[in-house]
């Protein structure tokens, strides 16, 4: 795949932030002509939102799918509830406010909350789903081995987007996002994204992901339509499952 492309995300997708949820699919369908975004469905957010008891938001997942929204499993519960040490307890403290819920998980209970996330979100949209993400983009050991096994198409982290089975990077370089739940993140990260609408315009993939929490911030959400203006108009918005379409063949000279 050649062409340069702008993958676009929301997450935490769930009967928890129905009303953000339903502000922020808008907002992008204006923003890039049409349902050109995935979703990242949680299926019980913190253990409060059980999306198998909301059967009119499971109706318009189903919806938005029917539309060609794409649907990532987003983990479980989102929450995380380990105990963390070392490099770990950095990325649960820095990176996130617990919601890291793959960052601690052992094999086997990553590897079943990974289907039974499936299981729930294809019952729902009568699809395969496009792939795993793990809430924060965080995925420690357990994790990551239960996902290289797990049959997903596509996973994602803060820095690429790869194949769970062979580990084929499909795509390089940061995700731009925005953080709601402090002053100073909220201006570091609209910092990084003035940055990004210039410097990353030479990459052939770039991603741009909102959360529900962004809506309440006005400086975010002008910060947003600023950053897919700045790529809309140089790139197509395309689906993660483009990534996995094969390269065009070389032309041969003279031909």
């Amino acid at each position: 795949m050649s062409e340069r492309r702008l993958l676009a995300s929301i997450h935490d997708v769930g009967p928890r932030f129905e009303s953000e949820v339903d502000q922020l699919a808008d907002r992008l369908a204006g923003l890039l002509g049409g349902p050109r975004f995935a979703m990242l469905v949680v299926p019980d957010h913190w253990g409060e939102a059980p999306l198998s008891q909301s059967p009119a938001f499971a109706a318009r997942l189903r919806g938005w799918a029917d539309q060609g929204v794409e649907m990532f499993v987003h983990g479980w519960f989102h929450k995380d509830l380990a105990a963390h040490t070392g490099l770990a307890a950095l990325k649960a403290r820095h990176m996130t406010a617990s919601e890291g819920e793959f960052l601690g998980l052992d094999q086997a209970e990553a590897a079943r909350r990974m289907a039974d996330g499936r299981a729930l979100i294809e019952d729902i949209i009568g699809r395969p789903v496009a792939g795993f993400i793990a809430p924060a983009w965080l995925y420690g050991e357990g994790a990551r081995a239960a996902l290289a096994g797990s049959g997903f198409t596509l996973a994602e982290d803060h820095m690429r987007v790869w194949q769970p089975a062979s580990g084929t990077v499909l795509a390089r370089g940061p995700v731009i996002t925005w953080a709601s739940r402090s002053r100073n993140r909220q201006l570091s990260s609209r910092f990084f994204a003035g940055v990004a609408r210039y410097a990353l315009h030479p990459l052939p993939i770039v991603r741009i992901a909102v959360h529900p929490g962004d809506v309440h911030v006005p400086a975010l959400v002008r910060s947003i339509d600023k950053t897919f203006g700045a790529f809309t108009g140089r790139r197509r918005a395309g689906r993660y499952a483009d990534l996995l379409a094969p390269a065009a063949p070389p032309v041969k000279a003279g031909l």
